[in-house]
């Protein structure tokens, strides 16, 4: 099995937002937002190879929205979902599977393209697309905190065409294929899947939004998007328990710097940063 850092560019959001209960004063420290208070974020996805599979998990926001969306996310970056594939050597064509952690824009808005004609089809035409039947009904009936994060264009064409498919859900971590778990989470959304990649000797784990990113390790950093927010504490003090226990790699989808990372206890018994990585590669080859 092979992994690498699928890197799709910058987007901006309200720091307040994303930093929940945490004050400015703390948090500008860690992301220095702009003169609107907006913060830069990374999108970063991974690819898995196997010998038979070439996997994407996430992929971005797209291209596809009009300027007023735009707008509101300002996306940029010389870095593309399609340019950081072909630096890898892949076309669209290669990938066999796509795996959406959830279905929020920032995360599936590069699954679904505008062809020649104007019609959305699926980016990756031999793919298969896997989501959940729990979290596709939640994003097909958003609430109204949600309902601006679930673009159905992104994802309902998928269903169109036949190449949606849906995972059990289940309360235990599910192996999905040999070396891939999924553990289904709550508190950002409704049946968020985090993946727990064994390789190399060791356990990668894809937070999500769970853990967006390395400034998000602090317990009460917990985002003003997550619908249940108690719970998303519970869920990220297992993930961070976990990963000083037993050395897991933790692998961040928003942190503009820092891609990877491990975390240890301090003295006064709190979970810190230990090592980082600005990508998966350096994490696991260098």
């Amino acid at each position: 099995m092979n992994i690498n850092t699928i890197e799709t560019g910058f987007f901006k959001l309200d720091g307040g937002a994303m930093f929940g209960v945490v004050p400015r004063r703390l948090w500008e420290r860690l992301n220095p937002p702009d003169a609107q208070n907006l913060c830069t974020w990374a999108m970063r996805c991974l690819l898995i190879e196997t010998s038979d599979r070439k996997i994407l998990i996430d992929t971005g926001i797209g291209d596809k929205q009009d300027e007023k969306f735009r707008s509101h996310f300002e996306p940029h970056g010389a870095q593309t979902l399609a340019k950081s594939l072909a630096a890898r050597g892949l076309s669209p064509e290669a990938i066999t599977d796509v795996l959406l952690t959830h279905l929020h824009f920032d995360h599936v808005g590069g699954a679904v393209l505008k062809d020649a004609s104007g019609r959305l089809v699926p980016a990756f035409p031999r793919a298969r697309y896997w989501s959940n039947e729990v979290h596709y009904h939640w994003a097909m009936q958003p609430n109204e905190r949600e309902r601006a994060s679930f673009l159905k264009e992104n994802f309902v064409p998928l269903q169109t065409a036949g190449v949606l498919h849906f995972i059990p859900v289940s309360e235990a971590d599910v192996e999905w294929l040999p070396g891939i778990r999924l553990r289904f989470v709550y508190g950002h959304t409704e049946a968020m899947m985090v993946v727990l990649i064994r390789t190399e000797g060791r356990t990668l784990v894809y937070c999500a939004d769970v853990i967006p990113s390395s400034y998000h390790i602090g317990l009460p950093y917990v985002m003003s998007y997550d619908v249940r927010p108690l719970l998303t504490l519970q869920e990220k003090t297992r993930i961070l328990e976990d990963a000083v226990a037993q050395g897991h790699l933790l692998c961040f989808e928003h942190d503009p710097d820092v891609a990877c990372a491990t975390v240890k206890q301090d003295e006064r018994g709190r979970i810190i940063l230990d090592k980082t990585f600005p990508s998966v590669e350096a994490a696991l080859y260098s």
